[in-house]
């Protein structure tokens, strides 16, 4: 039986509000794709990374050399910066925490807890992302002397200074979307520090030792990949108000952004 034209156009209504596809409707299926890049030096000569003053615990702290301030760490052989926090962000609004895109499977199993380390008085990474309300943060101490970490959110997050004995961890909890990183360091040691930048998805990466990041697995489309350095602030700013650089991901192919330059900002 033929249905009148003014009954298809109704049915078609019905069918979008309540979602029901008919056999042989086509149906777009979400596509993924990487994104990369290398941030290098370009404020001139390169930055010196000093030594602390390690004025305890001496024989454990130094026992592998002196422990480098780390704050701005470039490499001499490629101006490449180490400890960029690089992550995908609203498109529209970039200081958006809560933006939230599709996931890709490979994803929504990641690992329950990010971890740290402290095995001669600094902590590794210095700087890390994490998945808010997905993960916890596992501090680890191998060392034979004890650490504690110091972590005080502005706003809602955690605020916690547990003692972390020799041969011991901590566990820290309630981690929440943030516009910037958030801090944490030793009382014991207060030359130790880093940084944790928490996200409402896992599109984040930090840079290597050459500068280089990629981000896996991203969904095709377009975004503002805002990038953050201690030192520096925010990288790829457009203005005081814009963060970030507007990309395109292209589905089922690398985008490489070459280098982006980083240099600190001009009083």
């Amino acid at each position: 039986m033929r249905i009148p034209s003014s009954s298809a156009h109704l049915a078609g209504a019905l069918l979008a509000i309540t979602g029901i596809v008919l056999p042989g409707a086509a149906v777009q299926a979400q596509q993924w794709g990487t994104v990369k890049g290398q941030f290098v030096w370009a404020g001139g000569a390169i930055p010196a990374n000093p030594p602390v003053n390690v004025d305890k615990d001496k024989a454990v702290c130094l026992k592998e050399g002196p422990i480098l301030s780390n704050k701005l760490v470039v490499n001499d052989k490629n101006k490449g910066v180490r400890w960029v926090l690089v992550w995908l962000a609203d498109a529209k609004d970039a200081r958006n925490v809560k933006f939230a895109p599709a996931i890709h499977p490979s994803l929504k199993t990641a690992k329950a807890s990010v971890e740290i380390d402290q095995p001669c008085c600094t902590f590794e990474p210095r700087v890390i992302g994490l998945w808010a309300g997905k993960q916890t943060l596992t501090v680890k101490n191998p060392a034979p002397i004890p650490h504690n970490f110091a972590i005080s959110s502005i706003g809602e997050g955690p605020n916690a200074n547990p003692l972390t004995p020799a041969g011991g961890q901590s566990i820290i909890k309630g981690f929440v979307p943030k516009l910037i990183p958030t801090t944490y360091s030793c009382s014991i040691h207060p030359w130790m520090k880093g940084w944790i930048g928490s996200f409402a998805h896992p599109y984040f990466a930090v840079t290597d030792k050459d500068g280089n990041f990629v981000i896996k697995n991203a969904p095709a489309g377009t975004f503002q990949l805002v990038a953050w350095q201690e030192e520096a602030g925010f990288v790829m700013m457009k203005d005081k108000l814009v963060r970030g650089k507007v990309i395109t991901i292209k589905p089922g192919a690398t985008t490489d952004l070459g280098k982006v330059d980083l240099t600190l900002p001009k009083e």
